[in-house]
């Protein structure tokens, strides 16, 4: 082939990509900005994020103020703050006991607050307490901490269980219609599975090609669990049947909060550089970086609310700005 040709074929595959990305960039937003609300005393990491869709009231973890911040919704206002505390991690909403419980890695304490400042409940030594989640099924709580899972009973939260890890727990999962828990462990590169009605690991699935396992979603109804690393940035898809890896895609940096949307098929990467992700599951196990927004360094971790059809991104405070929780309606 000539030169004339191939500079012919390079000069149509370039306007091919120019109408190719031009139409992407031009293509309707499905993540909407509806409402954002400033939290002008809070400094520093913000972390994990829960709703009381009742209430109509959002919690804010503010790891590095110290505080849990309570917001109301449909006015955009902070209408409580619970001060004093170290280093607030993780946290659950009961809506049958109308308390929300909170885990702190500094002191390594779990407690439950309901409209008082004080709380009506806690345990301590769980070293770097951090996520949570409430199985509403046997109505127990699950903390990781340390090396380890702890099951809390929700109305004293004294300790009923623990359950050994090769390392510290990150985010963790718990199967709506099974009796398993899949639990990220990155210092071992590896995805821990417990069954929870023993309290015993079931096995484990190594974590290869990429480390820093840290973000978690799981698709129930398609046996697929999704795991977002660091180094490098990738969604991963499991196989919960096999436990084998089925795909992976690159996704922004710093992921550290991921969440599966089951009626549109898609999940939310939510990325400390800077950017949310919408990752859309095609047919079979193919996945497509559909939308890239903007959000602000650092803003990193989130809530995504399918009744509410809202995702929420905590931002943290700038040289010049407040910190923030954006809410934005998915279309």
């Amino acid at each position: 082939m000539n030169s004339v040709c191939i500079q012919a074929l390079q000069r149509a595959a370039a306007v091919a990509l120019v109408a190719l990305f031009g139409a992407a960039s031009t293509s309707a937003q499905s993540l909407v900005l509806a409402q954002t609300i400033d939290l002008p005393v809070v400094t520093g990491r913000i972390d994990h994020l829960d709703i009381d869709l009742e209430g109509n009231r959002l919690f804010v973890a503010a790891l590095a103020a110290g505080s849990l911040e309570v917001i109301e919704l449909r006015t955009g206002k902070r209408i409580a703050r619970f001060a004093g505390l170290s280093e607030p991690q993780g946290l659950a909403y009961l809506p049958a006991r109308r308390r929300v419980v909170v885990a702190s890695g500094g002191s390594g304490r779990v407690e439950a607050y309901e409209s008082a400042p004080s709380a009506v409940a806690s345990v301590g030594n769980l070293d770097d307490a951090d996520n949570v989640r409430f199985d509403a099924r046997s109505d127990r709580l699950f903390v990781g901490y340390g090396r380890a899972l702890a099951v809390l009973d929700p109305q004293t939260l004294a300790v009923t269980g623990r359950i050994e890890l090769p390392g510290h727990p990150e985010a963790f999962e718990l199967e709506a219609s099974g009796r398993r828990v899949f639990v990220n462990v990155p210092s071992a590169g590896q995805i821990v599975v417990i069954d929870r009605q023993s309290s015993t690991i079931a096995s484990t699935w190594a974590v290869t090609g990429a480390a820093g396992n840290f973000p978690m979603a799981l698709d129930d109804s398609s046996n697929r669990l999704y795991v977002a690393t660091r180094r490098p940035a990738l969604l991963q898809s499991y196989d919960t049947t096999t436990g084998k890896r089925v795909a992976e895609v690159p996704i922004c940096a710093d992921p550290d909060d991921l969440f599966f949307d089951t009626q549109r098929r898609q999940l939310y990467a939510i990325c400390g550089q800077g950017v949310v992700e919408v990752v859309r599951r095609r047919e079979g196990d193919r996945y497509e970086v559909v939308e890239r927004l903007e959000t602000a360094p650092g803003a990193r971790t989130g809530l995504f609310v399918p009744r509410l059809s809202t995702l929420f991104v905590a931002v943290p405070a700038r040289a010049r700005a407040a910190a923030q929780i954006r809410a934005y309606t998915i279309k």
